[in-house]
């Protein structure tokens, strides 16, 4: 994998920051990261949802750079939270860090998050970070997670932006095909990144002045 670092909080000044933003929830036994994993953000049976979005609209307006970096470098339950409120405020300045964790190729599931944030972000640039990572790690058959979130997003900023960056990936004789991600629609995962930021759009508007 990359060479990128983590580690695990350990202060209680670390785990206070994680209670409050990775873990938080009015539902006993639930944790937000997980509400915050693959699509789940998107169910609606949940008990807790009103609450659920106007904790995590306040929570991406009023979390700190500093602590989100914090956040940033701890594991995967830490980062994917930090993206999904990052991707939230559309805190651009962000944009070169999950970069590189998204290209460090590090953790299983965080890389979901980086994806949406990217999504999110909606510029070229964000577009060449997600064909970089597609470059590297389609070949690779030993990195069996996140190409999906990847493909989503940057078809997502095709569309957006009027680029085919995608494309190439995708033609008959593309990388895709030939990954172990061959079996899986890249349209579902487009459609997916699509509905998630629909969802932020709903999150966001908590904020917005009426």
């Amino acid at each position: 994998m990359g060479g990128m670092s983590f580690r695990m909080p350990q202060t209680p000044e670390e785990l206070a920051l994680v209670r409050r933003y990775v873990i938080w929830s009015e539902r006993p036994g639930g944790s937000r990261y997980l509400n915050l994993l693959h699509t789940n953000a998107l169910r609606e049976d949940e008990p807790d949802r009103d609450a659920f979005i106007a904790a995590l609209a306040e929570d991406a307006q009023d979390i700190s750079d500093a602590e989100l970096a914090e956040l940033l470098g701890f594991e995967w339950r830490a980062r994917l939270t930090a993206a999904w409120l990052i991707g939230l405020g559309r805190r651009t300045g962000f944009r070169r860090t999950l970069g590189d964790l998204l290209l460090a190729g590090e953790l299983v599931y965080a890389g979901q998050g980086y994806c949406f944030a990217l999504a999110r972000f909606g510029a070229p640039e964000d577009a060449e970070i997600l064909t970089a990572y597609l470059d590297r790690y389609l070949p690779r058959g030993d990195c069996h997670y996140n190409q999906d979130s990847a493909i989503g997003a940057l078809l997502h900023l095709d569309a957006r932006l009027g680029t085919t960056h995608a494309q190439r990936f995708l033609c008959a004789d593309g990388l895709w095909h030939r990954s172990s991600f061959a079996a899986h629609d890249p349209f579902d995962a487009q459609r997916d990144i699509e509905r998630l930021c629909r969802f932020a759009e709903r999150v966001t508007d908590r904020h917005r002045p009426r």
